[in-house]
């Protein structure tokens, strides 16, 4: 006898303090007169439609809680029970509002990938592209095309490893027909799905590429032109800075006019002045007869040596010191490095060209400091402690190159006097 009454108060204080909890109180949250999954009947109480319709919003919320935390402790089919449950009530009961199923196919798919199960997570999609309840179709069927170009994904995956297999033995030394048949059966599911996912306007850069890759193989270059354009000029697509990049690529490597290739890197210029292949568009730029292209060259390379991770990038200070030197040499257009550096004159000597930033950059890349200490003594003159620490350690040193750079930049100081629009005779007095 007493020991039923003590089990009774011990689950009367489990009860309480379960009540007390987050857990609990996110559960009081919930819609009344729902039916969910694992929950004890008191947390249930009949309500009028008014309230419904009030607290709809929240109970979503929770329901998306409930389901959440189950993905985060990899409990799938509690998940899915969650999943099915609560969208089946909400829609049917309350506000025809939709809330798919996709996010959870996929995050499980993620999971199993993840886990090296591809098999199985391709079981996983094809299972979620036959998930359809309630009257939101449309919206259903949006997801369902983002639930099949994730298997698009997986189909060109394995057609990738079919591929490299018969490319392995060359065509006349493989003789297994089935695996050419599976790389070309691979190949049909996987163009299908991914082209429905990217006529879509959206961000699909994945997508996008492995679209490109399949017809590339085959030779359909007209229809991978076509949808890179697409992707990259579409007004309805957001603007995104890789899909130049993919353009630029497809049309560097079949070989395209530099007219279409500076003009693809042009844009992208304009989205991102510091891409990695503002380099690419540099040279390009300098080596064009027109005038207006290598004035461009120049302000592309000035323009990413303002962002702090080209800093210490070798090339970019090659291209500029370059650049720099040919018009020192030639007196021409000094009026294009005037313009350049007007906007820079108060924030890069320190940014680039401090006697901390000489030290280290000699001590950990001579080549950069080179490089560095030409462009320094050019904008600012023989007497900048940048050039006058490197041009001294280089000469110390005994490497013949920091000679001629000291020669050059003496025999050519009074330019950066025109450069900062001074005078040797406003200077002197």
């Amino acid at each position: 006898m007493d020991s039923s009454l003590e089990e009774e108060e011990e689950e009367e204080e489990e009860e309480e303090v379960a009540a007390r909890s987050p857990a609990a109180q996110a559960r009081r949250a919930l819609l009344p007169g729902l039916h969910l999954p694992f929950l004890p009947p008191q947390f249930y109480r009949p309500a009028s439609s008014h309230e419904h319709k009030l607290n709809f919003k929240k109970s979503k919320e929770a329901c998306l809680n409930y389901i959440q935390d189950a993905i985060l402790q990899k409990q799938w089919k509690r998940a899915a029970e969650f999943m099915t449950s609560y969208v089946e009530s909400l829609e049917k009961d309350y506000s025809r509002e939709y809330v798919g199923p996709s996010e959870v196919c996929l995050e499980h798919a993620f999971h199993l990938l993840c886990n090296g199960l591809t098999d199985e997570a391709y079981q996983n999609l094809c299972l979620a592209e036959s998930w359809r309840f309630g009257e939101q179709r449309v919206i259903q069927d949006k997801e369902i095309k983002l639930i099949q170009a994730y298997r698009g994904l997986l189909d060109y995956y394995s057609w990738s490893k079919q591929k490299s297999i018969v490319l392995e033995h060359g065509q006349d030394g493989f003789e297994d027909l089935s695996v050419e048949q599976e790389m070309h059966s691979c190949f049909r599911k996987a163009a299908v799905n991914l082209k429905e996912i990217i006529e879509i306007p959206g961000v699909w850069d994945q997508f996008v590429k492995c679209y490109v890759d399949l017809l590339e193989f085959y030779g359909d270059h007209n229809e991978a032109r076509q949808v890179l354009n697409e992707y990259a000029y579409n007004s309805k697509f957001p603007a995104n800075p890789n899909a130049h990049v993919y353009l630029y690529q497809f049309l560097k490597r079949h070989g395209e006019s530099k007219k279409s290739l500076i003009s693809a890197l042009k844009i992208l210029y304009d989205i991102v002045p510091s891409h990695e292949l503002m380099i690419d568009f540099n040279i390009m730029l300098q080596k064009s007869k027109k005038r207006k292209k290598r004035q461009l060259g120049l302000e592309v390379i000035f323009s990413a040596l303002d962002y702090a991770g080209w800093k210490e990038n070798v090339k970019a200070w090659s291209c500029l010191a370059r650049q720099v030197k040919q018009i020192v040499i030639s007196e021409k257009h000094l009026d294009w490095i005037k313009q350049e550096w007007k906007s820079r004159k108060d924030w890069w000597p320190a940014f680039h060209f401090s006697r901390y930033l000489a030290k280290r950059n000699w001590q950990e890349n001579e080549s950069l400091s080179y490089e560095k200490a030409l462009v320094a003594g050019i904008l600012l003159g023989k007497d900048c402690k940048y050039f006058k620490y490197v041009s001294h350690q280089g000469c110390k040193a005994q490497v013949e190159r920091f000679r001629f750079l000291k020669k050059f930049v003496n025999k050519h100081n009074p330019v950066h006097l025109r450069i900062s629009g001074l005078s040797d005779s406003s200077l002197q007095s």
